[in-house]
This record gives structure tokens, sequence and C-alpha cells, in this order.
């Protein structure tokens, strides 16, 4: 069964969300994301995906006392990202209660940083942020477009120890247009092992079905939930399988 990851993005401590990575974008959903991660936790979800997006933009972690009273007050398993370039701020993750974190922008500029990471943190405790656009994948908060391919940049990875990756299409992502299907199709066929965690553009209930259909491990939801295109309650069904 599917694992659901509801997502949390924070700028200046408020749950927000923003459409394709656009901070001009930015809608808040709640000032307070405690009461937010506490619903989660409420209706059987055991999951958390942090985004600091104040850090994502200034290249350090900022929002880590949100993450230290998520972690502190509730039972949820939280992987942040975020603005984590340097080691010092992944140790302040973890400190802060982090349980995983994800690296996207770092792994693709300092790679040997990244690789450094997986060795002494543990593959189980880092996971592979591959965001695409057009094919190639982008960092820095999504506002810069690199050269690299997403299918190599994955494998590349996976020969190092990764395990998990998140993967987001950016014209998808707070769209509400569902899925890019056939990217995850095309990770799962090119690297059957890996554990694909979907991003952006979930719709329904039903979308999520649909990668539950297609074998896909795990899904991180935000928009819908927050426009209630669907509510908790609609997903029992999933969680109950879960525990």
């Amino acid at each position: 069964m599917i694992e659901l990851i509801p997502a949390i993005d924070l700028i200046e401590g408020k749950c927000v969300r923003l459409t394709q990575g656009d901070y001009d974008t930015k809608k808040v959903y709640n000032e307070d994301p405690l009461e937010v991660a506490k619903q989660f936790e409420n209706y059987g979800l055991r999951r958390l995906h942090l985004v600091d997006l104040d850090g994502a933009r200034a290249g350090r972690i900022i929002n880590y006392r949100v993450l230290e009273k998520l972690a502190s007050r509730t039972s949820l398993v939280i992987d942040f990202g975020g603005g984590l370039k340097a080691e010092g701020d992944v140790e302040i993750a973890f400190e802060s209660g982090a349980q995983m974190i994800t690296g996207g922008s770092v792994a693709v500029k300092d790679p040997a940083v990244f690789a450094g990471w997986i060795s002494k943190f543990g593959c189980d405790r880092i996971i592979l942020g591959a965001d695409v656009k057009d094919g190639k994948i982008a960092v820095s908060g999504w506002e810069e477009t690199t050269d690299q391919e997403l299918i190599p940049f994955i494998k590349g990875y996976y020969d190092k120890g990764i395990t998990k990756v998140i993967s987001t299409d950016i014209s998808r992502d707070g769209m509400l247009q569902g899925p890019s299907f056939n990217l995850y199709k095309e990770i799962r066929d090119a690297i059957p092992a890996i554990y694909i965690i979907a991003s952006g553009g979930v719709s329904s209930i039903e979308d999520i079905e649909r990668l539950a259909e297609a074998e896909i491990p795990a899904v991180i939801f935000g928009k819908a939930f927050y426009e209630g295109r669907f509510q908790l309650k609609d997903l029992i069904r999933f969680t109950e399988k879960n525990n």
C-alpha cells in the first residue's frame, strides 16, 4: 500500500503553498504549522515532509525552530528540506528532530559534499531531491534549471547508496492537474529498486489510487488537502492498511 506523506511548506514560520515554485504565488493556509501537523497525526498519518522555503531561497537553514516544535510535540516521522547546503545545517536539522533530510540543490552543485552526507549520516537518513523541469533537474528553490537529466542524476546517486528519491515535476506542482504518472513510471523502469516518493500535482483521492495501482511506493500531498479537494478522513482507508 502506498505511503501517504503530507507536506508543510514554511515561510516566516507559517504554513504556505506556492504554485510551480513561484514565491510570488504564496498563499498562507495556517499560521500555526503545529496545528496542521497534529491534524495529520490525529488521522493516522505517520510521516511529514517539512520544507523550509525561506531556507531554500537563502541557502541556509532558517525554520529549524518550527521543526523542533513539530518533532517534539508530535510523533510524526519528519523529513526536512530546504537550504541544506552545509554539513552544519544538516546537523542542526537532525538535532532539531528531523529523522531524515532531503538534499536537492547541494546534490547538484556540490556532489562531493552530498556523497559525504550519505557516508556520514547513512543512506537511510538522506533522501535525494530530484525536481525536474522540462526533463532537466532544477535547483535553488526551483529558480534555476540545470543541464542535468533526471534519470542519470538519480542513477548516479543510487550507485552511491541512495535508496529514496523525492521527485517533483515542477510543471505539475500546485496546479491540481494530477501527478506526472509517466515520469514516475520512467524512474521505476530505469531504477526498479529505488523508493520513489511522488510529489506535485495530486488533485484527488483518485490520483493517489492511480499511483498506488502503478506501484509507486509513496506520495507527498499538500495543496489538494489545503484547498479542500479531499479531507483527511478520506485517507483513512489508506492509513488503516498501513497501520
